[in-house]
């Protein structure tokens, strides 16, 4: 297992439009997760980015309009077209959407498009007015009837100094979208994952709450593993800075009392749940109607259990008779082993995932973790330090095989 991207064949085509230069970061980052990059950059992309700088990221020849005339010329853009897993067309002029609804192939890109047995997806970067434009629009509206994929555009400031639609999309997002689509054909393709994240918040008065470290780092990167394997996500998150991942659905929730109600209501259909979110284990008694002043002292706060997620979930799997594996996290600052082996077992999971907190380099915050992975059979598993996301792929691992195979 692994991102879907890597070993992929991607053309990205570069056309005529000052958002080029993103095309650099988009080879890049594609090349990074392991992609077999190949760039056709056209005439009027070269007045934006030489193909020297393309190249330097791609570690790849960039073709050229010379290419299409080449010695073999009447070869290279067959032989794009066909080994292709994917083409990407970033950024997306007016000009070159109009020939590809037309049908025109007088370029090497168009005509490698046109080659193309592959999908086919289109970034547009113009001028708001041009995008706007009816003819633009019918352009637009008859290519995604022949199946083309369109990202974007953004709003936003255009180089024209005006503000709307046209803005070439951030290259993040172009590839998050082409990892989302690859990962579709992934084993796990039709199944449904429940995923946790982030740290709840309980109101103290209108503008103070008690909440936790938790960045939820490692529930969205258990997110972006379990798409990658084709699944379904839905993502309960409470509050924090991080983007989702592209494909999941995403439901937000503030306080422990929320995410008990949406996580009893997403198991239903599921066929698992991973709780890796750090649920508030107690709540104000009263919330206080007006903000509490601090020249009047501080009040004592009453503090009242949350609800048990997990052990409600054990409850609901076992009266419903729910075929769903459930994972859980343990993050304790001693007696690790003992603490996360009876929730385990007091919970009814499938497997849990315990984590020395007291660690600097493990838990909260940080981008890395060292977890020991425990089974209902009593078997235990201990991960070496590595980042959450490489923790999250492991686990997926484990629960893949259990789905496909039924271990477990």
């Amino acid at each position: 297992m692994g991102n879907p991207i890597s070993g992929k064949r991607i053309v990205i085509g570069i056309t005529g439009s000052i958002a080029a230069y993103k095309s650099a970061d988009l080879a890049s980052h594609l090349t990074k997760l392991g992609a077999d990059v190949n760039v056709i950059l056209t005439e009027a992309g070269e007045k934006f980015i030489s193909p020297l700088s393309i190249q330097s990221v791609s570690g790849k020849k960039t073709f050229t309009e010379q290419d299409l005339w080449g010695g073999e010329g009447h070869v290279v853009h067959i032989n794009l077209a066909h080994t292709a897993d994917l083409l990407v067309i970033a950024p997306a002029t007016a000009n070159t959407i109009a020939k590809l609804a037309n049908g025109i192939a007088d370029n090497l890109l168009t005509v490698t498009v046109l080659a193309a047995v592959c999908p086919v997806f289109i970034a547009p970067a113009m001028d708001a007015g041009m995008y706007k434009n009816a003819i633009t629009q019918n352009n637009i509206s008859l290519l995604k009837e022949r199946g083309y994929k369109f990202i974007g555009p953004a709003e936003g400031h255009l180089a024209s100094g005006l503000k709307g639609p046209g803005r070439m999309v951030e290259p993040i997002e172009i590839v998050n979208t082409i990892r989302y689509h690859l990962s579709r054909v992934n084993p796990l393709h039709g199944k449904k994952i429940v995923i946790t994240a982030g740290g709840t918040q309980e109101a103290v008065d209108p503008i103070r709450i008690l909440t936790n470290y938790s960045s939820g780092k490692q529930g969205y990167a258990m997110a972006q593993a379990a798409l990658d394997t084709g699944s379904d996500v839905t993502l309960i998150s409470a509050p924090t800075s991080l983007t989702p991942p592209t494909g999941c659905t995403l439901i937000h929730v503030k306080s422990a009392e929320e995410m008990h109600t949406a996580v009893l209501e997403e198991i239903m259909d599921a066929q698992a749940l991973i709780m890796v979110a750090a649920v508030a284990d107690f709540r104000p008694k009263v919330i206080k109607a007006e903000k509490i002043k601090k020249d009047l002292g501080l009040d004592i706060i009453k503090l009242k259990p949350t609800k048990d997620i997990l052990k409600d979930v054990a409850e609901v799997k076992k009266t419903k008779k729910l075929d769903l594996k459930v994972i859980g996290f343990a993050a304790e600052s001693k007696d690790l082993k003992v603490n996360a082996r009876e929730k385990l077992n007091e919970k009814n999971m499938d497997m849990i995932i315990a984590n020395d907190i007291s660690d600097s380099q493990a838990g909260f915050l940080v981008d890395t973790n060292k977890v020991l992975l425990m089974y209902s059979d009593g078997s235990t598993e201990q991960l070496p330090m590595m980042s959450k996301n490489d923790v999250a792929e492991k686990v997926i691992q484990h629960l893949q095989s259990w789905l496909i195979e039924g271990a477990g």
